[in-house]
């Protein structure tokens, strides 16, 4: 981890008034940080601010999220273990919350979840899918960390 820590860069974000430090490693700053309390701090007031309302306070996506709504879009998926966010790499999950799931789907796909670059940093998206992580059984998370040590 301290080898990690040589290489980070430093990313600020303002969480409730004040300036906290978040840490990313440059080499693969799209791995999340389930582990790192801070990170896991930051990403839960972040989570709360754009993401509860519709993925849900506990994480617990909208209801009937598998079925279209009337405008043909899907509901909001849960991002606990009954989702299917634990089935991409940390490199997918960054980029769908980067730029959102229409970008990356492209086929005229249509989402009503935005992109956030622009509105989130990167060390900040990356804290909020830590977080995310964080709350997933210790299973499921190291599924998580297998399938992105394959893709790397």
């Amino acid at each position: 981890m301290m080898h990690r820590l040589a290489k980070a860069i430093l990313i600020s974000a303002c969480v409730a008034g004040s300036m906290t430090v978040i840490t990313v490693n440059e080499a693969k700053a799209d791995t999340l940080r389930p582990d790192d309390p801070t990170a896991i701090a930051i990403g839960g007031q972040l989570y709360t601010k754009h993401c509860a309302e519709c993925h849900g306070a506990n994480l617990e996506g909208q209801p009937d999220w598998r079925e279209r709504q009337p405008n043909g879009r899907l509901r909001a998926p849960p991002h606990d273990a009954s989702g299917h966010t634990w089935h991409h790499p940390d490199a997918v999950l960054v980029a769908i919350t980067k730029s959102g799931p229409a970008a990356l789907a492209g086929g005229g796909h249509e989402s009503d979840m935005p992109g956030y670059e622009g509105v989130l940093s990167d060390g900040e998206i990356i804290a909020i899918l830590s977080y995310i992580k964080s709350r997933w059984p210790l299973e499921i998370r190291q599924s998580h960390d297998r399938m992105n040590t394959q893709r790397r």
